[in-house]
């Protein structure tokens, strides 16, 4: 490759970043202005306008740490039984010999096509008033803990590892549960964390669902509080576009932190390195 079209390459990816980069950008900064600024010039402020007085206008009317802990726990009993179930779902449809796999494959492939807002109503009827689980954490995690697109994902590397290993395990005696420990998951580590940070996502943004089945405040994820308080206190405050961007930074904040922490964990596994011709 050219010096010229290395470099043109490097312009490219660099507006690219730029202009995703920028909204995110134009978040802490407007969060961080005592006056706002709606005009472009915004995006460039007095240092002497700047001030954390928004952070602590919108912590006094929701409670972000409360908040920030409910959606913590929320996204990680999902993430908990995503994995759990996932795996071994995915493991049981790859490499296990049983009648109906096909079918129940089939099945996890249908799921994918049926909206969630589809079952709200009879899932809301069954988890709030048969089970008795509104306003607890549990009531929150359900619905969301068995997650077809995991098992999907799971199922596809499980088949891409060498039946040899399955197949030594087997001799060695162990059984399938050991040999989903010891063999299969650490060929699979990237997909695992993978998995997990694209499932962080989902939960830790989800409004609809935590917010019909939680009326208690201090049981309502982050999300659930801020689209409370835009509806119902926003108006009120000293700067209600500052507290509204300075809840959206801390709600995004973990997850941003997260997938630049764990970035470098997407790589793929050289699960041929497992077996020795």
């Amino acid at each position: 490759m050219s010096r010229r079209s290395s470099v043109l390459r490097y312009v490219v990816l660099g507006a690219g970043a730029l202009a995703f980069l920028f909204p995110f950008y134009y978040m802490v900064v407007g969060s961080l202005q005592e006056s706002p600024d709606p005009t472009p010039a915004g995006a460039f402020p007095d240092p002497s306008n700047l001030t954390l007085d928004n952070y602590a206008d919108i912590d006094g009317r929701i409670d972000l740490v409360q908040g920030l802990v409910n959606s913590g726990i929320f996204t990680g009993g999902v993430i908990l039984g995503t994995v759990v179930f996932g795996v071994l779902a995915g493991y049981a449809l790859a490499v296990l010999r049983w009648r109906g796999r096909g079918t129940t494959f089939a099945l996890a492939l249908l799921v994918q096509v049926v909206p969630f807002q589809l079952l709200m109503i009879p899932l809301y009827v069954l988890i709030a008033r048969d089970y008795g689980l509104a306003d607890s954490y549990l009531g929150m995690i359900l619905p969301f803990a068995i997650n077809s697109t995991a098992v999907i994902v799971f199922r596809a590397y499980f088949l891409q590892l060498p039946r040899e290993l399955f197949d030594a395990a087997a001799v060695d005696g162990a059984g399938d549960l050991r040999t989903l420990w010891n063999v299969a998951l650490p060929l699979v580590r990237p997909v695992l964390l993978t998995v997990v940070l694209i499932t962080f996502i989902g939960p830790w943004n989800e409004f609809l669902w935590p917010f019909l089945i939680t009326k208690d405040q201090s049981m309502q994820p982050l999300a659930v509080s801020l689209a409370n308080y835009i509806s119902n206190v926003a108006a009120s405050a000293a700067n209600p576009f500052g507290a509204v961007l300075a809840g959206a930074v801390v709600l995004a904040a973990p997850a941003v932190v997260l997938f630049i922490v764990f970035q470098r964990y997407f790589t793929s596994t050289n699960i041929d390195s497992g077996v020795k011709g």
